[in-house]
């Protein structure tokens, strides 16, 4: 079996809470962990792409969750090399020699892309480059795996309980990806970010870096369920996905479309079911309202 590629990645990771001192309702000077925040500029074979501001706790991962969403890049044997440098808040990406024809045609591909920018509602003013429903149609997420109502419940515990910058220093979202067993989940990743749409590229970087198969895992975030976020897990190809917030109206349409199985509102023992409800196994309740 060949062995998974892996390109040359530096690993540098930034401080991710810092401390000052602010006063209290009672006139007292505290000391208060605050999140990061950090510009990260992203070049591709000298070319800039965009300016990321994240909390830094994976910036390798989300250079390359990046261009893996927004399909600048087409899989993770494209890359040759990426190098993180604080000192420039820049992140380089090189990609792998190739044929004048190809790199001309990549180029061009690329360029092609940039020219349609669409901004989303993400946090911090997310983008997707190209059409936003630009093959979307042609996503096909698997219907033979199931989500049981104690695997959800077992993931919103897990959640719960992790140790997160959130609860430190607020200001940041978060995102895990987890696995899905018939009464079980377990996070594999979990990564917070100033914006949700960051730690959701992270999480796509580390997949295609670790070679993981998403196509019968579990997405849980804690933002809202936009059109952006919806479209990046099916391109990951996610069947399920869980927020502990709400959604929008072109989240839920597209959705329908593409046939995820999205849960929203989900805290404690409570959740919505939006879409995809023939891969739900309600076990708890006997019945499941039409």
């Amino acid at each position: 079996m060949k062995p998974h590629y892996r390109p040359e990645i530096t690993r540098a990771s930034r401080p991710l809470t810092f401390d000052v001192e602010a006063i209290n309702e009672r006139g007292e000077m505290v000391p208060t962990a605050i999140a990061g925040e950090n510009p990260l500029t992203l070049y591709v074979d000298k070319r800039e792409i965009v300016t990321l501001m994240t909390l830094g706790q994976a910036p390798e991962a989300l250079a390359i969750g990046y261009l893996r969403n927004q399909r600048l890049v087409q899989s993770i044997d494209e890359i040759a090399a990426v190098q993180v440098d604080w000192d420039t808040d820049s992140v380089v990406v090189t990609t792998r020699k190739a044929t004048s024809g190809e790199a001309r045609a990549r180029a061009k591909g690329m360029t092609d892309r940039m020219k349609k920018r669409t901004v989303t509602t993400g946090c911090g003013q997310g983008t997707v480059f190209g059409d936003l429903m630009e093959e979307i149609d042609k996503v096909k997420l698997r219907d033979d795996v199931r989500l049981s109502e104690e695997a959800l419940y077992a993931l919103m515990d897990q959640v719960r309980h992790h140790e997160t910058i959130y609860k430190n220093a607020g200001a940041v979202h978060g995102c895990a990806l987890a696995t899905n067993e018939p009464d079980a989940s377990r996070i594999l990743s979990f990564v917070e970010d100033v914006g949700r749409h960051n730690a959701v590229d992270a999480i796509a970087g580390q997949m295609w870096l670790e070679n993981v198969d998403g196509s019968d895992k579990i997405f849980y975030t804690t933002g809202r369920l936009t059109s952006e976020m919806v479209i990046k897990a099916a391109q990951m190809s996610i069947p399920f996905l869980v927020s502990r917030s709400g959604l929008t109206q072109m989240g839920h349409a597209i959705a329908q479309r593409i046939g995820i199985t999205m849960i929203g509102r989900a805290t404690g023992k409570h959740y919505l079911l939006f879409t995809g409800k023939q891969r739900f196994i309600k076990s708890i309740s006997p019945t499941l309202v039409a």
